[in-house]
């Protein structure tokens, strides 16, 4: 099914601290850090969602958090490249599964919706010295490449200038 949609997008950062946020199950932690996620976020709109008309479209609010199941440890974002490597050494040859949780929140109606997403990954063994030689920045191997991003925003905003 491909649905073509125009919306307008606006990011933002939480700014939470992901770590002072524990639950003993996976799926419950992710579950927490998005909706912490959520409620930071609401609480730093500008946007006036209650002087909205009827006939606009809502305005919704994505949050979302994975972290890695492996050999029954949570592994959440890798604080350095070293972690990162360790995290990926431990992989080889085994299996482990990407907990995701997605959390929409309508800022129009203040209803949510939100659910579960949890692929399991199985790993070939992975040669130490494949590991040894992932580069990059670190936010490239956390997730999202920063630097990158920054260069593409600055290049898109200079075309439409």
């Amino acid at each position: 099914v491909c649905v073509c949609v125009c919306v307008c997008v606006c990011c933002q950062s939480a700014d939470i601290d992901e770590r002072a946020i524990r639950r003993e199950k996976p799926e419950e932690l992710v579950k927490a850090l998005a909706e912490a996620k959520a409620d930071a976020i609401k609480l730093n709109l500008v946007d006036g969602c209650a002087d909205r008309d009827i006939r606009d479209p809502p305005t919704l609010l994505i949050t979302s958090d994975q972290v890695v199941v492996s050999k029954g440890v949570i592994r959440e974002r890798p604080r350095s490249m070293e972690e990162a490597r360790e995290f990926i050494k431990a992989y080889s040859g085994d299996r482990a599964l990407a907990v995701n949780y997605v959390l929409l929140t309508n800022l129009s109606t203040g209803a949510t919706k939100g659910g579960w997403d949890i692929p399991e990954i199985c790993f070939h063994h992975i040669p130490v010295e494949f590991i040894e030689e992932v580069v990059g920045t670190a936010d490239g191997v956390r997730g999202l490449p920063r630097e990158l991003t920054e260069k593409l925003i600055r290049e898109s905003l200079e075309v439409n200038s």
